[in-house]
């Protein structure tokens, strides 16, 4: 027997509701690798599985969410893993229409894991998790089309969100100059701590404006909120720059023009990473190994237990959770 966090529904409100169930090998779904979970972490995307609805990516009940984990193989069918081998997961769609990482133990596709790096716990992975993931991709991106130190400042919007800390982090000890954004000014410490030189108050870049073009401010940036001040971010962008788009905490809608990719040349950068092919998530994670520095990664986390997961859920998408949290699923 082992522990899960159990979503269930109810027949006749439809409302979901999460508790600690003791479970079985058998109650697990198919899958190739059986996976004895030590880490697991909480993204966005968690905050919507674990609220009453199931945010609209919870399809089947009873369910067990969390969309990522780390861990140790139990057992394999596979010939790509045996029993001790350390292995990591995001992605997927584990923990929304596959159950997920809130589980002592998990069973999935051996296409989904992958190994875990020399020189990274379970426990710093699931620091990373898939914001960090996100964040590397979002890097390894703007690298891509030309980024590199001394084109001049890279903006991180929603800085003290997990895909910004992490994103933050990783810039700065790439050598780049960092400006974060963050509506919370109690965060600028913080934020500080992990290489931002500037701090940009998250009003300066809410509101949009007229003119399709500003001045040429940023050199790159890494964007998690979308909405206006994604629309507002393009205008002020380098000849030449990209945008990395990671998330929509403002919302979907791009209220822009088409001005700065014709007259400065900005691209614009979708950054998914559920449906990353193994040897792009193979080259993100060693690169997480080499280019986050751990003890700044070490410094977001907040631990939790399965227990404090249903909070943990609502506070995420009240926008209440700094850093990353990590899920001990041991503790």
């Amino acid at each position: 027997m082992f522990k899960a966090l159990v979503m269930t529904q109810d027949s006749e409100s439809g409302k979901a509701s999460a508790e600690i169930q003791d479970l079985n090998l058998a109650d697990l779904p198919d899958g190739e690798v059986t996976v004895a979970v030590d880490y697991s972490t909480v993204n966005y995307k968690d905050g919507l599985c674990l609220s009453p609805k199931g945010g609209g990516l919870v399809r089947n009940y009873p369910h067990v969410p969390g969309i990522d984990f780390a861990g140790t193989v139990e057992a394999s069918s596979d010939d790509r893993y045996k029993p001790g081998d350390k292995v990591v997961l995001t992605g997927w769609r584990v923990g929304e229409a596959h159950w997920g990482g809130y589980s002592q133990k998990a069973r999935v596709k051996a296409d989904w894991l992958v190994p875990l790096p020399g020189g990274i716990t379970a426990r710093q992975a699931m620091a990373v998790g898939t914001a960090g993931f996100t964040a590397m991709l979002a890097v390894m991106a703007l690298e891509d089309h030309g980024l590199k130190p001394g084109n001049g400042p890279v903006l991180v919007t929603g800085a003290a969100g997990g895909v910004g800390s992490v994103a933050t982090a990783i810039l700065a000890h790439l050598g780049y100059e960092v400006a974060a954004v963050t509506g919370r000014p109690e965060t600028a410490d913080y934020l500080q701590s992990l290489g931002a030189t500037q701090i940009v108050p998250r009003a300066d870049l809410n509101e949009t404006v007229k003119r399709p073009l500003e001045s040429e401010t940023w050199a790159g940036c890494v964007d998690a909120v979308g909405g206006d001040m994604l629309a507002r971010v393009l205008g002020q962008m380098k000849y030449g720059a990209s945008v990395a788009a990671v998330g929509l905490a403002g919302g979907a809608a791009l209220p822009a023009t088409v001005i700065p990719f014709l007259l400065r040349g900005v691209n614009l950068l979708g950054i998914d990473s559920v449906m990353q092919p193994f040897e792009n998530r193979q080259r993100a994670w060693q690169r997480i190994a080499t280019d986050l520095p751990m003890e700044k990664l070490d410094a977001m986390v907040h631990p939790a237990t399965l227990a404090d997961l249903p909070k943990l859920g609502a506070d995420i998408l009240a926008g209440q959770v700094q850093g990353r949290v990590v899920v001990d699923l041991n503790g």
